[in-house]
């Protein structure tokens, strides 16, 4: 569960300002990641191995596709994520302590640098971390979605209209637009594909651990916009940083406001420890198969975490810091990466279907091949919108991936001549 139920909700109403559109997006965004929970979770029944979308890539086409989605999902995905959630951290410290924006930065790449040290010197203090903070989150947010609405001073007709005058606002572009920072609230729902092989019994928990996260999510998600919109009109919505601050403020007074921002920042911190985890076992799967820089798949002696791939991700998300600087084009050009690995990763489980028909599936993904069909044209619809709307941050992506074909030659070079 991310932390961008507290942080996107402004940006998606500013983009999307309709009752009824805020809450549609947010269903939407969960039924398209459960679309590709689908195949992921077949994908990663069949590949029970650390790396994920790179492992099913290389599997499906050819080594560079694998190296590119891998280069794609490391560079910019995982470590555009630690540095959005590092910049949403500092900037809600930032704003509580009266700091301006140096102080914002310094505290942004001081948050990667000790959570990225806590995951390398332990990976149980690491995963301890995420499940205490993942608790605490749930039972928190559930008691502020069931408290918040019985104290009275909120307005049902701020959720008016659900229906009408949708027309006015719901352009194509507006939609895919706000479809990005939902998905990236939503990200996270595929994490354990990527930590597969460190699973017990992934053929059956890896597909239950997707479709179990994903319901508690979008439920949780839809609960508390509600309770959003009932504390906030959509024009006073546009405008906050922080929805469950504001919403706090208004329902439970100043007191509860404060409360709930010391949450949100621990929150965050929780899921920004949380990627962290994840990240770097994608260049340690792909520096295993020579195809990284040289290193990094070396497990520290002593504490037999990934250490090297855990300071390079670090590394690479400073320089995301220091590059987009502002939570929203952090947010869009991570966004936009997550969409093409994820159309690449539907078009893998095409081609395994096609290639290895009789390759054992502990699990098949369900409406195939329809449902997946779906889910990719949404998503290249989405990129389009993207690209479009956020030409920038989409072309950042973009160079990114371009960036990884001389790496691969040089590595692949580099691996024949080793051989």
């Amino acid at each position: 569960m991310g932390s961008g139920i507290f942080l996107t909700p402004g940006t998606i109403a500013d983009r999307l300002p309709h009752p009824g559109l805020i809450l549609s997006v947010w269903v939407v965004g969960g039924l398209l990641s459960f679309l590709g929970a689908l195949a992921n979770a077949e994908l990663g029944a069949m590949y029970p191995h650390a790396g994920g979308d790179y492992v099913y890539l290389r599997k499906a086409f050819h080594p560079i596709a694998g190296f590119l989605v891998g280069w794609l999902t490391f560079f910019a995905i995982f470590a555009g994520t630690v540095a959005t959630l590092a910049v949403g951290f500092a900037g809600g410290l930032s704003a509580l302590l009266g700091l301006g924006e140096g102080a914002t930065i310094a505290i942004a790449i001081g948050t990667v640098a000790a959570t990225s040290l806590l995951n390398a010197l332990s990976l149980r203090a690491g995963a301890r971390l995420n499940n205490i903070t993942g608790y605490v989150k749930v039972l928190a947010l559930l008691a502020f979605a069931i408290i918040a609405p019985m104290t009275g001073k909120g307005d049902v007709t701020n959720l008016r209209p659900l229906v009408d005058g949708i027309g006015e606002v719901a352009t194509p572009l507006a939609f895919a637009l706000a479809l990005s920072p939902v998905l990236f609230s939503y990200l996270g729902w595929n994490s354990s594909v990527y930590v597969a092989s460190e699973i017990r019994d992934p053929h059956r928990n890896v597909p239950r651990s997707l479709f179990l996260g994903l319901a508690i999510c979008t439920g949780l998600y839809l609960i508390l916009n509600t309770v959003y919109l009932y504390a906030l009109p959509v024009a006073a919505l546009r405008s906050v940083e922080n929805a469950g601050e504001a919403a706090a403020q208004v329902l439970l007074g100043g007191t509860g406001g404060r409360l709930l921002a010391g949450f949100v920042l621990a929150s965050i911190l929780g899921t920004l420890n949380a990627t962290i985890l994840v990240g770097p076992r994608i260049a340690y799967a792909m520096s295993l198969d020579g195809l990284f820089l040289p290193g990094v798949e070396r497990v520290h002696a002593s504490y037999g975490t990934p250490a090297v791939a855990i300071f390079a991700q670090a590394l690479v998300a400073v320089g995301l810091i220091s590059l987009l600087r502002t939570f929203p084009s952090a947010l869009d050009f991570t966004t936009f990466t997550i969409v093409l690995a994820t159309i690449a990763d539907t078009a893998a489980l095409y081609a395994l279907r096609w290639r290895e028909p009789e390759r054992p599936r502990p699990y098949r993904a369900w409406g195939y091949p329809w449902l997946p069909a779906l889910y990719l044209v949404a998503n290249v619809a989405i990129a389009a919108g993207l690209l479009v709307g956020r030409p920038l941050e989409s072309l950042v992506g973009l160079a990114v991936l371009a960036a990884g074909l001389p790496f691969y030659a040089l590595f692949a070079w580099r691996r024949r001549s080793s051989d």
